[in-house]
């Protein structure tokens, strides 16, 4: 029920919606005053909402920044990917990488460079369609042709969400090791939640943040003041967290 009404809640919380809402609104209204109000009101909400610089300077001050690599000393037994950014496409026999595929990438460089020993896949179905793709296990059969070694990969691909994620990992991580050393990897936006959820599940993880949305501060004209649909979709992602984080406490998971 919670993955179900969360979907929900995403159609909710998304400024392209408020938009849509007020706009329609503004364009069904019979009283004039209120229609021209809702119309102006519609554009001052897309153009806030589409606005880089403001987007990026909110990023900035609640996305994590961690560890640098020139600042890890320390050799992990394994590196957590908690997924997300993958889909399988069987017709063409390809996996499709979208938003947050850093954080695969970066864990094969922690593994590559032997900072950590093996990589955890952690996700399961993110979608109500489609319950049957585990996206762990694409992600694996990836890793495998690209010729990591099966006895390096560790799967968890039951979990819908991050508070699953960090339970069914906590399982399978503490059987199979002993006061074993783990570092977490997963967008800068989404590590406060994932480490709260980690914490509350008995491991202590490392937190690894990649992804950064919020790159170099710009003074561009067409940063500050040009609206960009890329600020709209920054928007949802930050409000999904914050939304998530919030739902998260309540329901004590964090």
């Amino acid at each position: 029920m919670f993955f179900f009404l969360s979907k929900i809640l995403q159609f909710l919380i998304s400024p392209v919606s408020w938009v849509f809402i007020i706009l329609l609104w503004g364009i069904l209204s019979k009283n004039p005053k209120r229609k021209k109000r809702l119309l102006i009101t519609s554009l001052l909400v897309f153009y806030f909402f589409s606005n880089s610089f403001i987007v990026d300077e909110v990023f900035r001050r609640y996305e994590e920044r961690d560890l640098k690599y020139s600042e890890i000393t320390e050799t992990y037994d394994v590196a957590i990917i908690l997924g997300g950014f993958v889909t399988d496409d069987p017709n063409q026999e390809l996996e499709g990488f979208h938003s947050s595929s850093d954080r695969l990438f970066h864990a094969l460089k922690l593994y590559k460079t032997g900072i950590a020993k093996k990589i955890m896949i952690v996700s399961g179905s993110g979608v109500i369609t489609n319950q049957e793709e585990k996206e762990a296990l694409v992600i694996k059969n990836y890793l495998l042709k690209i010729g990591i070694p099966k006895a390096d990969l560790l799967v968890e691909s039951e979990s819908k969400n991050t508070h699953e994620n960090a339970v069914n990992t906590a399982l399978i991580l503490n059987e199979k090791y002993i006061d074993g050393k783990y570092i977490l990897v997963t967008s800068g936006f989404h590590m406060p939640r994932a480490k709260k959820c980690f914490e509350k599940a008995g491991l202590s993880i490392t937190p690894f943040s990649v992804d950064q949305q919020a790159g170099e501060r710009k003074f561009l004209i067409d940063h500050l003041f040009i609206p960009d649909t890329y600020a709209l979709l920054k928007w949802e992602i930050l409000l999904h967290e914050w939304t998530g984080f919030i739902a998260y406490k309540m329901a004590g998971y964090i």
